[in-house]
């Protein structure tokens, strides 16, 4: 890996909190000073002396390059973290207890970890013992009553077979580093924690809100474990069990959903006092009426010898109660924050159902409670997901319907999915899934029930919290109808009812709508490799396409992935004959139109073909799917009326041309297509069709029909290149017509299409076209641009004012030789207002 330039490299802040513990600290602060390899421009050391009221504070200001803050009480771990980052100056925060120490290459492995991947907030180091021979933390795992635990503690170092980097729950407050934007975005470390559990509880936030945790081995410290806590610890270590048991309480309190900690606390609590019972080895029956002491001629005692290790169980509970009012607050906020559910974090807890102590009576206590309060179920919760369409839902669905309902259904197999439309048309056929019509003012609670949110269409529109890049639900917006490329050809056909500039405004319109939805989704789908040409051009212009993620994902196929239409993964089953036999003679050969006749197709140059075919071949026969779509909400256009008009003047209406004037239903289609010898779909040159996906063409597919279609779109290229048909070029009847004639009546050509097109309509199932939404549905989480706290690591250097004026006196001279006075009052007006702009977004910086 090339070394960074050391410019490039962002500012670090190295916090280090002492309390009574001086001669480790010196030797702490003493190694970052000399050892660490990070560039000492770029390198800030905070100390943190928490009221030792021992010296230590005058001892530790005489330490060179080390920034002494001095609290006025002892804060804790928590709040003395928290005051260092208060005055730390760097983007990168590290925190190191002060009883380690770090190896050389300790921060520059962690940096870079957060440099090439935006997604991570913090980093967790490899720690070590002090003399590096046994693991202190390689891993982080987590029980579902709440105790943090560092997995591998005490293994030989060097005895991992799978020391690699990998996300985890949370980084050991010993040795992490975090982004300092995201830091104080999240309220830093809960003061209320005091010390332990801080650090666990920081790492679940970050994940509930989408952040990444990443543990980097190349990052090492070493560490005098517990050498901090001994010096304000009893011999019993019965402060520590207190905070240890509290905390862990207050932790999965504030962190897990409604669902979860309905069934997790109770069992917590009832577990809690069992564990305290169990490690004093107190006697729990000693207050039954049956095991009296007068009974066994003893007297009564006055009072019971309890342990310490049993004392702080029973309090840990009432100090947990005592908190309850704050952390109730906070919890408030973390729910409404979080992104990601229980179930998403349940890998990176590793054993959650791990019980932690080897107690018998204790252990079968925990079995008990895991299996009457149902744990295991708890946390196998399902995702739920919301399926939002703005189309027709019934018997007689078009293309959007189509794929909005296929979405819900593949995803059903592994979620819980509602399919909900805004249409007044829902009539939804027999569904695995709940499908349900909504009106503007009923979508809220649908969007608050569902962890990710699917859309199509206008429908962002209509529920405008979700807009908001704030909003704390997980959006995929599905971009597989570019409409205002539809609009500037669907126009063309209003220009005779529209003015022009009704047209604009409608094409301003739909524009801010697509728009709209590439400045809030998290995740995008469109139907092709040219569409997500067309949607990262997009994304680029309006500043989607950012340095950290293209760094990250040059492909930047995590955020813009293609799926597109697809088709039933089993073949027709034909149930009817509606064509051979009923509109024509079984022995005719019938081209079928399967779909509307929209502005941007071409049937008159088909019917011209036809024209032109049946003076060759008499038993040529055409058939237009549906006139009429489905959605009551879309209007009939006029080339639906110039085809019908063109197709009398030519005699062919009823003889050689069959017009069905309403639409099939989408599970009747399968007759018309097993009734037809070929499909077709022709249009015209122009924008629209260079980004189209004719998603009807795949009902030919799988029908097996060979395909006849005008070039200029990607389902051209597909079936030039695979052989599935006949590409011709636009507006040219005399190929069309040898096209058709040649699909038709060239048997051995028309057989090899059909073997081609079984092998090609596998990669075209729903399941496999929809699989990149599935991938990310199972591990949702919002774009890199979205998460909150995100800033550049490393920012420009602040002009000095030398330089400042250097600038400013080019630019006037600049100004003036382009336009003289008026451009310089011109260029002077826009730059206040840009400040006031900057000022009020508080992104001002004083060189500007």
């Amino acid at each position: 890996m090339p070394v960074p330039d050391p410019a490039l490299l962002p500012t670090l802040s190295v916090i280090v909190v002492n309390y009574r513990g001086a001669d480790d600290t010196l030797t702490c602060l003493r190694a970052l000073r000399a050892d660490l390899e990070y560039p000492a421009d770029r390198l800030q050391i905070v100390c943190v002396d928490n009221a030792s009221g021992d010296g230590s504070a005058e001892r530790i200001r005489g330490v060179d390059g080390v920034e002494l803050v001095e609290a006025q009480a002892n804060l804790g771990f928590a709040g003395g973290c928290n005051l260092g980052a208060r005055h730390a100056t760097g983007s990168v925060l590290a925190f190191l207890n002060n009883d380690a120490r770090p190896h050389p290459g300790w921060a520059a492995a962690a940096v870079a970890v957060l440099r090439a991947e935006p997604t991570v907030a913090a980093v967790a180091s490899k720690v070590l013992d002090w003399d590096g021979r046994t693991i202190d933390f390689a891993d982080a795992g987590l029980t579902w009553f709440g105790m943090g635990y560092k997995r591998h503690a005490g293994r030989p170092a060097g005895t991992l077979t799978d020391d690699e980097p990998r996300d985890v729950l949370f980084a050991t407050g010993s040795a992490m580093f975090v982004r300092a934007g995201v830091f104080h975005a999240l309220g830093g470390f809960d003061e209320r924690f005091f010390m332990f559990y801080e650090d666990v509880d920081l790492g679940w936030r970050l994940n509930l809100r989408g952040w990444r945790v990443r543990y980097e081995p190349g990052s090492v410290a070493y560490h005098r474990h517990h050498a901090s806590v001994s010096t304000v610890d009893s011999p019993d270590g019965a402060r520590e069990l207190y905070l240890l048991e509290r905390n862990a309480l207050a932790t999965l309190y504030k962190n897990f959903s409604d669902r979860t900690l309905a069934a997790v606390l109770p069992a917590a609590l009832a577990l809690a006092v069992r564990r305290a019972t169990a490690r004093g080895e107190v006697d729990p029956t000693q207050l039954e009426i049956v095991n009296r002491p007068a009974d066994r001629g003893a007297a009564e005692p006055d009072t019971v010898p309890i342990p310490r290790t049993t004392l702080a169980g029973v309090l840990a509970i009432d100090q947990f109660v005592e908190l309850l009012p704050s952390l109730a607050a906070s919890r408030k906020t973390e729910q409404a924050a979080r992104v990601r559910s229980d179930a998403d974090l349940v890998p990176l807890m590793r054993k959650a159902m791990e019980p932690a102590y080897p107690l018998p009576r204790y252990l079968a206590a925990h079995d008990v409670l895991t299996e009457v309060f149902g744990i295991e179920e708890a946390f196998g919760t399902r995702r739920r997901i919301l399926v939002l369409t703005g189309d027709a839902i019934a018997e007689r669905m078009a293309g959007p319907a189509i794929r909005a309902w296929n979405m819900a259904d593949v995803l059903s197999a592994e979620h819980d999915v509602r399919l909900v439309t805004v249409n007044p048309t829902c009539e939804p056929p027999d569904a695995p899934f709940p499908v349900l019509p909504a009106r503007r003012s009923e979508l809220r609670s649908h969007v608050d029930w569902a962890d990710v949110v699917v859309l199509q269409g206008h429908v962002l529109e209509l529920v405008p919290g979700l807009k908001r890049r704030d909003s704390g639900t997980i959006v995929v917006c599905d971009m597989y109808d570019p409409m205002h490329l539809e609009l500037l050809e669907q126009g063309r056909d209003l220009a005779r009812s529209d003015s022009d500039e009704q047209r604009e405004l409608d094409l301003i319109g739909v524009t801010r709508v697509l728009t709209a939805q590439l400045e809030r989704g998290d995740f995008f789908l469109c139907a092709s490799e040219r569409q997500r040409h067309l949607w990262l051009g997009h994304l680029a212009a309006i500043g989607r396409l950012t340095p950290a993620l293209y760094d990250n994902d040059p492909t930047v196929r995590s955020l813009l992935a293609v799926a597109p239409f697809g088709l039933p993964g089993k073949p027709p089953q034909r149930t009817a004959s509606p064509i051979k036999g009923n509109l024509v003679a079984d022995t005719d050969k019938v081209v079928l139109w399967a779909g509307g006749v929209y502005s941007w197709f071409d049937p008159l140059t088909l019917l011209h073909a036809m024209d032109r075919l049946i003076r060759r071949r008499g038993d040529v026969r055409l058939v237009f799917l549906g006139m009429r779509h489905p959605n009551p909400e879309v209007p009939d256009m006029d080339i639906g009326v110039q085809t019908r008009l063109l197709a009398e003047r030519l005699g062919l209406t009823g003889r050689h041309v069959f017009f069905n004037e309403s639409w099939v239903p989408y599970a009747e289609r399968q007759n018309w297509l097993l009734d037809a010898d070929c499909g077709v779909t022709t249009h015209y040159e122009h924008v629209e069709t260079t980004f189209a996906f004719r998603t009807r063409v795949l009902d030919y597919l799988w029908a097996g029909l060979p395909i006849v279609t005008t070039d200029g779109d990607s389902f051209a290229e597909l079936v030039r290149a695979e052989g599935l048909g006949v590409v011709v070029p636009a507006e040219d009847p005399a190929a069309l017509a040898d096209a058709l004639e040649r699909v038709l009546y060239d048997e051995d050509f028309a057989h090899a299409a059909r073997e081609r097109i079984a092998a090609v309509r596998e990669r075209f199932t729903w399941e496999t076209v929809l699989a990149p939404l599935t991938a990310f549905c199972r591990d949702p989480r919002p774009a890199a641009d979205r998460l909150p706290g995100h800033e550049p690591l490393v920012r420009n250097k602040p002009l000095r004012t030398a330089e400042v004026l250097r600038r400013d006196v080019a630019l006037v001279k600049e100004y003036l030789d382009a336009g003289g006075p008026g451009e310089l009052a011109r260029r002077a007006a826009g730059r206040v207002r840009r400040l006031a702009r900057n000022r009020l977004r508080g992104r001002g910086r004083p060189d500007e």
